[in-house]
């Protein structure tokens, strides 16, 4: 991705959603707008600039920028903790490299987390997720309620593909429109951290020519960060469940979070989960060996479809 590129359609992105009247600009009636939103010369005003500087801003040939100016950038666009960070991330000065870069070292998820997802095992759905919505490692429970990504061939292991690429996902989500579009967001702003990422880069890529949605949603520039929330799941085989999920980062590993869902006591979503644990409860091989992003435990590679729901063959 890059940086200029996104700084300049990030910033054309904030001041296209945001009216005059949002922002307490007058406007006269004697001069048609052209634009959506703000126009340049006003948001530069709200912030405390030259026309002339935002524009060069804009256009992502600024980047030695204070941050007071991009303080004041933010607030005249209304940002948002994470819109803010993700504006400054955008202008941080990055060094030149003098030696070719070396693709990311593979994300290996610890014994103790994979011990972790163990004890959580029949009492909640939980996963670690990686760069890019990479799905590390995940308990049979969340494989039963989402798809058994244990089962997929590696590069197909991620949260994003599936979300988009899979037919299930638009039924096993009621509000598909509205976790996808998080999805995206989520992405976006994975880009700013990681605009060399080569993969992600392939990953965007695939789902902008196969999905319209995607595609659609990419060019909003939205940017979200999944910390907390809850989500509507219909399950072919256990309904429809109510959970709340909360995301922990791991420590040792900005780059991966592991992602708890829980249900209400005595809720009709915690029947339908237990119901749904009853059976995965028999494991038929040993889930929780380390595995490393990019290839399979075992060093074999599957091209096998992996069923969704419960099943008596369930592959932990």
């Amino acid at each position: 991705m890059d940086r200029n590129t996104e700084l300049s359609e990030f910033l054309r992105s904030r001041r296209a959603r945001l009216g005059p009247g949002d922002a307490g600009v007058h406007v006269s009636n004697d001069s048609p707008r052209r634009v959506p939103g703000l126009r340049r010369e006003e948001l530069a005003q709200l912030a405390g600039v030259s026309t002339d500087y935002y524009t060069r801003l804009e256009q992502g040939r600024h980047l030695n920028v204070s941050e007071a100016v991009l303080d004041a950038v933010a607030r005249a666009l209304q940002l948002n903790d994470t819109e803010r960070a993700y504006l400054f991330e955008l202008t941080r000065p990055r060094p030149r490299r003098t030696v070719r870069r070396r693709p990311p070292r593979a994300q290996r998820v610890r014994p103790g987390v994979h011990a972790l997802l163990r004890t959580l095992d029949g009492v909640s759905p939980a996963f670690v997720l990686g760069r890019r919505g990479d799905v590390l490692a995940s308990n049979r429970l969340a494989r039963a309620l989402i798809i058994d990504f244990e089962a997929l061939p590696y590069h197909e292991r991620n949260m994003a593909r599936f979300m988009f690429l899979d037919e299930a996902a638009r039924s096993l989500w009621p509000e598909w429109e509205t976790v996808a579009a998080e999805m995206v967001a989520s992405l976006r702003l994975e880009a700013g951290h990681h605009p060399e990422d080569p993969r992600l880069t392939e990953l965007v890529g695939e789902l902008t020519i196969k999905s319209p949605e995607f595609r659609t949603w990419w060019a909003d520039h939205n940017v979200r960060e999944k910390t907390h929330g809850v989500k509507l799941y219909h399950h072919p085989v256990v309904g429809d469940m109510t959970l709340a999920y909360e995301n922990v980062i791991v420590p040792g590993d900005p780059d991966q979070a592991l992602c708890i869902y829980t249900v209400e006591p005595g809720s009709p979503s915690e029947a339908a989960l237990r119901l749904l644990a009853s059976w995965t409860a028999t494991p038929s091989a040993d889930p929780y060996a380390p595995r490393s992003e990019g290839a399979p435990s075992d060093g074999s590679r599957s091209d096998a479809r992996p069923s969704r729901g419960p099943s008596s063959d369930v592959s932990p």
